[in-house]
């Protein structure tokens, strides 16, 4: 009998949660096109993501493409196409790891900050303050970030292939001497508009749902400081998972487009 009671609380739980994430995105999308709209918050969040996760993009960008380049450049040297590594370099950036390494480092840093900040102000209720003041706390609180990771993540993403890629020629410098004229014709000689849109499409959802997930959990933090750290912690864990699947989707319809 408990057994069958926990099993039956559990799965009413999962459909809850699912009813009330459902309800979040909807609401969302019904007040994030209604006035008046929150532009200060919004450059301010945008500030918060995007200008403060600059040196960590930038390392962690710099550093993968070095790595990148160190690690493939023997197999092609061994088949004799080491000429293709520019191109080989560029691709992946932009197709893949320039996207996903952004947004599991702001899943980390900013979804983190987006869950504790918003469970702290739940638990410690100046959210029911705001709603006391008139003031909208979910356009205020919610709206303004989400729009600011969808946002910011793309533009960051960018920044990071344009940032690997400089990594990726110092090193081909270093080596074969090559010029930098020559390295970003032979880099973007097989990168197609189709690769930059696949890559702008999953930046955006990823920013989309790092901000929406964070803002859920932290929306709806309980059990006083426990549950702001758990808020956090969920934020990113969430992020990152459907971050991965969201990769595996997006990368499946892009290549469906490119071979059919």
């Amino acid at each position: 009998m408990l057994k069958k009671y926990t099993f039956t609380k559990g799965l009413d739980d999962y459909f809850t949660g699912i009813y009330n994430a459902y309800k979040f995105i909807a609401r969302f999308f019904k007040q994030a096109f209604q006035g008046p709209f929150e532009f200060r918050e919004i450059v301010r969040q945008c500030f918060e993501v995007g200008v403060k996760s600059l040196p960590l993009i930038t390392l962690t960008g710099f550093v993968v493409g070095m790595v990148f380049t160190k690690q493939s450049r023997p197999s092609l040297v061994s088949f004799g196409a080491s000429s293709w590594l520019p191109s080989l370099i560029a691709i992946a950036m932009i197709r893949a790891l320039a996207p996903l390494v952004t947004a599991l480092i702001c899943a980390g840093k900013v979804g983190s900050n987006i869950g504790a900040e918003l469970g702290s102000m739940k638990v410690t209720e100046q959210i029911d303050a705001m709603e006391v003041s008139a003031t909208d706390p979910f356009k205020f609180l919610v709206v303004t970030r989400v729009i600011a990771t969808t946002v910011t993540i793309p533009v960051l993403a960018m920044y990071c292939a344009f940032v690997g890629m400089m990594g990726s020629f110092l090193n081909i410098y270093q080596i074969e001497g090559t010029s930098f004229p020559t390295f970003i014709s032979a880099a973007f000689a097989q990168v197609s508009f189709l690769d930059v849109g696949t890559s702008i499409v999953k930046a955006i959802s990823f920013g989309f749902t790092i901000g929406m997930v964070s803002a859920y959990k932290g929306y709806y933090a309980t059990k006083g400081t426990q549950g702001v750290g758990t808020a956090a912690n969920a934020s990113v864990v969430l992020s990152m998972f459907l971050i991965f699947v969201e990769e595996m989707i997006i990368v499946q319809i892009s290549n469906w487009i490119r071979y059919y």
